[in-house]
């Protein structure tokens, strides 16, 4: 190849990177944020966040040469703080060791068949309701960060009285003001949209007042050094999953299965774009991907974040021209880059968070359509599946009690032979909790 032609590629692997980055970067406001409500230090966290994506993505393009970044994921960041952390109680070192473990499993089962043994087992519908669940979980938990939803302990989350003294107006309205931004770029097909979002909120918010308080404080800089990993790094309680495990294990099944769905379907539907699937229609390096993504779950934890995984945002990159790692190893250092504007980054108020997460929850709900072409038993275990996770405020227990359902309904109507032997086993050791957790 000709440098005349080498260098138009690598020019538009580079756009193509820095196009998945201005996809992705919301994720250094809303996962600090996020992970913050366990007792974690927010300004450490973002030095984490940056770090795990960019190792992430370096690591996806050394074993795959794909155009796919990785970074803490949404939906798992939710668990990992409100299930784990909030409903179990775990000190978030804890958690970070469960992470690490999951990750270490993950890796292990990435190199054998049993991957595709889960994979199959779990019915598409009930996949669909999964990812669904998280979605309509995260748009829930977007509407209690501006205040409209009560805290959810001990039960599930419940909307404030309907006084116009105690609704705050204000952020709302700037939230509401985000989402039009997103909805309208999205039309336009910008890519970024969510953290031009992100941006023209915080701008917004500088002059307006909420309780008689600027909604977004001025930055006191716009440039310093990355916050100190110090809080955060190697603070894994490492055992504690294995001290723990009878509380413990529904959660870590948790973990494995949504980051393994995710990544499947993500790295599936990129590289179909990118047109790197085989005839077949198989990813060939399908091992090493997902030996990536597991490997970058527990360097993250190392870090000091939840569960890392491919985005679904590459995409972007992949339209924008992306066909190589490199268009990763951008996307990474630009990861990098932005850790040296934190000041900026400190001062984006909740309210111009709140887009990010109810846009993302209702993109992830937008599949819920395909669930009229299923069976009806699937179709009920789909929807409960939907329904439990918001209303127990927890992921874990509405997988499980889809899985249940699903199960029985299946037996009831003399099709047990259709269930796989590996959701068989699963619902049975979901069922038998929920009745020790009921008796006890």
């Amino acid at each position: 190849m000709s440098d005349s032609e080498t260098s138009p590629r690598i020019s538009r692997e580079i756009l193509a990177g820095i196009t998945t980055f201005a996809s992705m970067a919301y994720i250094l406001v809303v996962n600090p944020d996020m992970l913050a409500i366990t007792g974690m230090d927010r300004a450490a966290l973002v030095t984490a966040t940056a770090l795990a994506a960019a190792a992430g993505s370096f690591l996806m393009a050394s074993m795959t040469g794909y155009p796919i970044s990785l970074a803490p994921g949404m939906g798992l960041n939710a668990f990992f703080t409100f299930t784990i952390c909030g409903q179990l109680e775990v000190p978030w070192q804890g958690a970070l060791a469960m992470v690490f473990w999951t990750g270490i499993l993950f890796l292990v089962l990435s190199l054998t068949r049993f991957r595709e043994s889960v994979v199959e087992s779990i019915p598409d519908p009930l996949k669909i309701g999964i990812q669904a669940g998280i979605g309509l979980f995260i748009f829930v938990i977007g509407l209690k960060n501006l205040g409209l939803f009560t805290d959810p302990a001990p039960h599930f989350p419940a909307l404030r009285p309907a006084d116009p003294a105690g609704i705050p107006i204000v952020p709302l309205l700037l939230a509401a003001f985000g989402c039009l931004v997103v909805i309208l770029l999205r039309k336009k097909k910008v890519a970024g949209a969510i953290l031009y979002a992100i941006v023209l909120a915080t701008v917004a918010g500088l002059f307006l007042k909420s309780g008689g308080k600027p909604i977004t404080e001025s930055p006191d800089s716009v440039v310093s050094l990355p916050p100190s990993l110090s809080p955060v790094f190697l603070q894994v309680d490492w055992l504690y999953p294995f001290r723990h495990w009878e509380t413990l294990w529904v959660a870590m099944l948790t973990l494995f299965f949504v980051d393994l769905f995710d990544s499947i379907g993500t790295l599936i539907g990129v590289t179909e774009r990118a047109r790197l699937v085989d005839e077949s229609g198989r990813l060939p390096k399908m091992k090493q991907a997902l030996a990536a993504d597991a490997g970058a779950t527990s360097i993250g934890a190392c870090f000091g974040v939840s569960t890392t995984t491919a985005y679904i945002e590459s995409a972007t990159g992949v339209e924008a021209g992306g066909r190589t790692g490199l268009t990763s190893v951008v996307a990474g250092s630009c990861f990098l880059l932005a850790l040296f504007f934190y000041p900026l980054l400190a001062v984006i108020p909740a309210a111009a968070v709140a887009p990010a997460l109810l846009v993302v929850g209702v993109l992830m709900m937008q599949n819920l359509g395909k669930l009229k072409k299923t069976s009806w038993q699937a179709l009920v275990a789909a929807i409960a599946i939907v329904v439990l996770i918001p209303l127990n405020f927890q992921i874990a227990e509405g997988i499980a009690g889809g899985c249940v359902v699903y199960t029985i309904l299946m037996v009831l109507s003399g099709r047990a032979k259709e269930i796989h032997w590996f959701l068989a086993v699963l619902s049975i050791l979901f069922a038998v909790r929920f009745v020790s957790d009921f008796v006890n």
